[in-house]
């Protein structure tokens, strides 16, 4: 029998991965924290995010169909993925309206305005939740409090935990238990350390994500917090609070780690890493905004091109 030897072009290995893959593995490992909105915030985080996913996949769908004059690629997920982000980084209480602005700014200048999924620069939800930020501050940093299950539009608010941490009022904010488990007012994705950290040890499983980034992060604001507040306890909270408040853990777990906006090599995660913790602390302990997770990852974003310059993937086979 003659034995031959068929060469073919490369890859010759199909891994299975795909980007509707990820992007549903993703929205899986986001369901506990969003099973912990609606036990905080019932009415309003259903609304909230149902309206956000609507008009993200509305507005990707508009616009990749009659302005682009391309196929809509809206069962990929990824507009899915964003309005889940987005409805995570705002109020339970925000107006409908503010978040059809909001969701427009995402997919129309954060993504489809680079050409789509895998061009663009900057993470789209960021994007919009910026915008929000900057154009209605009033609404975006108006919270509702915890456990008004039926209320939306008509809910008490209260202050978060960086607010208190801004006002100087540290003996006003709830334990370390309370922030653990989600007991807190704040956006939908942030309240619950523990939902949002189950998701990231479900992505670390399926290998979505890698440990570099979200690590990085926490390791770096835990020194430099911890550094600050051994030197004034009175002034500067304790870095488990920073770990455990505001968009910390879903900014580091689910949106630093973005494919298209996070560096390729895993020095260059690091160092991406680094510096989203450093802006973060620097922000939230010396500037005007008692977030600075957004803004960093943001500004990180933008430095994720010489990053990858510098730092380089290693080819196969390489020493």
């Amino acid at each position: 029998m003659e034995n031959k030897l068929y060469v073919s072009p490369s890859p010759h290995i199909h891994g299975g991965d795909s980007i509707s893959k990820n992007m549903y593995g993703v929205l899986i490992a986001l369901v506990p924290a969003f099973l912990v909105s609606l036990y905080f915030f019932g009415l309003g985080a259903l609304i909230v995010t149902a309206a956000a996913v609507f008009f993200c996949v509305l507005f990707e769908y508009l616009i990749q169909k009659f302005l682009m004059k391309k196929e809509p690629t809206i069962c990929d997920g990824s507009a899915i993925l964003t309005g889940v982000l987005l409805a995570f980084n705002v109020p339970s209480n925000l107006p409908i309206w503010i978040i059809a602005i909001g969701s427009l700014a995402a997919i129309g200048i954060g993504k489809m305005s680079f050409g789509g999924l895998g061009n663009n620069i900057f993470n789209p939800a960021l994007t919009g939740r910026i915008f929000l930020l900057i154009s209605f501050p009033a609404q975006m940093t108006t919270w509702p409090e915890v456990g008004q299950l039926t209320a939306y539009a008509d809910a008490t608010t209260g202050a978060t935990v960086l607010t208190l941490m801004k006002e100087g009022a540290l003996d006003q904010m709830p334990t370390l238990c309370d922030m653990f488990l989600g007991k807190m007012g704040g956006s939908l994705g942030e309240v619950s350390a523990l939902a949002l950290l189950l998701g990231m040890v479900y992505m670390l499983w399926k290998k979505i994500i890698t440990w570099h980034i979200p690590v990085s992060i926490f390791a770096t604001v835990f020194v430099f917090a911890g550094i600050m507040h051994l030197i004034d306890p009175t002034v500067y909270a304790s870095p488990f609070v920073h770990l455990l408040s505001g968009g910390m853990m879903l900014g580091a777990i689910f949106m630093a780690t973005d494919y298209v906006t996070s560096p390729m090599s895993k020095n260059g995660m690091i160092v991406y890493g680094i510096g989203i913790g450093i802006l973060t602390t620097v922000i939230r302990l010396f500037g005007s905004y008692p977030e600075g997770m957004s803004f960093a990852i943001f500004i990180m974003n933008g430095v994720t091109p010489l990053i990858n310059s510098y730092m380089k993937p290693k080819h196969f086979g390489g020493k």
